[in-house]
């Protein structure tokens, strides 16, 4: 029987130390590509939505829960965006699931309803924190901290890893606001399909108006969309911007009412990476708004 020198046993167990990762699993793409900048190679990640997927809709299954089997943290979005997290930490374990917006601002989104054919507007939480840059540094942070706690030995790691991202995310928030620039004051509402862009508006002092609600809802009666065209007339909007899943129907009807001009589809609650996302966006609605 050969024997392994100590030497070399020592140098295969302490590079396997050094290779050794943090599991984690995140309910949102977005989350998936944060949490990825930040643990770098130190983290694997485990993305259980995937970016082709609808929050507003997606649940794990037990397919998806086999994936995040021995996971040490979930990231989720929260704000009321997962109904079903009381399950999620019966499974996982409550201290194991953190909820990313908790610690951040939260705004309330003013939604035209359609009530017995009628429109009119109340305020929801909006859980579209997303569309903030601002939101997306202080959850580097966040994430920074909450990797370090389970893995204080490369706390140093993670700190400058976040620190890095909170330097990247701060340049994106400059060219952002740089480029909306372009577009005349009086332009500067956002007309979408449904109410994700509270937080982008917020940002960068436009205004915002929405067709439908915060997760969508199907509204079409004729009386509503009469209304829904009136303040679209009322506020001057320029143009209605559709996004990838939204009811195009709906959207073609009321930008025809109001002979206004149908954009590109937003992302508003996919996509795999942040910065392609905002770059994306902003350069949709310069193009279609800031053009007289």
């Amino acid at each position: 029987m050969s024997i392994v020198p100590l030497q070399v046993f020592l140098f295969v167990a302490l590079g396997s130390l050094a290779g050794a990762q943090v599991k984690v699993a995140v309910l949102h793409p977005l989350l998936a590509d944060l949490v990825g900048k930040v643990g770098g190679e130190r983290v694997e990640v485990v993305d259980l939505m995937g970016p082709g997927g609808d929050p507003h809709k997606f649940e794990p299954g037990a397919k998806e829960l086999r994936q995040a089997q021995g996971a040490q943290l979930y990231f989720v979005c929260g704000k009321g965006l997962e109904p079903y997290l009381p399950k999620l930490r019966d499974a996982a374990g409550a201290q194991k699931v953190i909820e990313v917006g908790e610690t951040l601002p939260t705004l309330k989104a003013e939604v035209l309803c359609d009530h017995d054919g009628h429109a009119h507007t109340h305020e929801e939480i909006d859980p579209h924190w997303w569309h903030s840059i601002d939101c997306w540094r202080r959850a580097a942070t966040r994430v920074r901290k909450e990797l370090s706690a389970i893995d204080g030995d490369n706390a140093d790691f993670y700190r400058k890893r976040a620190s890095q991202v909170r330097k990247e995310l701060a340049g994106l928030r400059q060219w952002a606001s740089a480029e909306l620039a372009k577009v005349p004051p009086e332009s500067r509402t956002l007309a979408t399909a449904h109410a994700a862009f509270a937080y982008f508006c917020n940002e960068h002092k436009w205004k915002m108006l929405a067709v439908q609600g915060l997760n969508r809802e199907r509204i079409d009666s004729p009386k509503f969309l009469a209304e829904v065209v009136d303040a679209i007339r009322e506020e001057k909007v320029r143009a209605l911007f559709p996004e990838k899943r939204s009811n195009p129907k709906i959207l073609k009807t009321v930008a025809e009412g109001a002979g206004v001009l149908v954009g590109k589809p937003l992302i508003a609650d996919g996509g795999s990476s942040i910065e392609e996302m905002f770059r994306y966006n902003v350069g949709v609605i310069v193009g279609t708004l800031g053009q007289k």
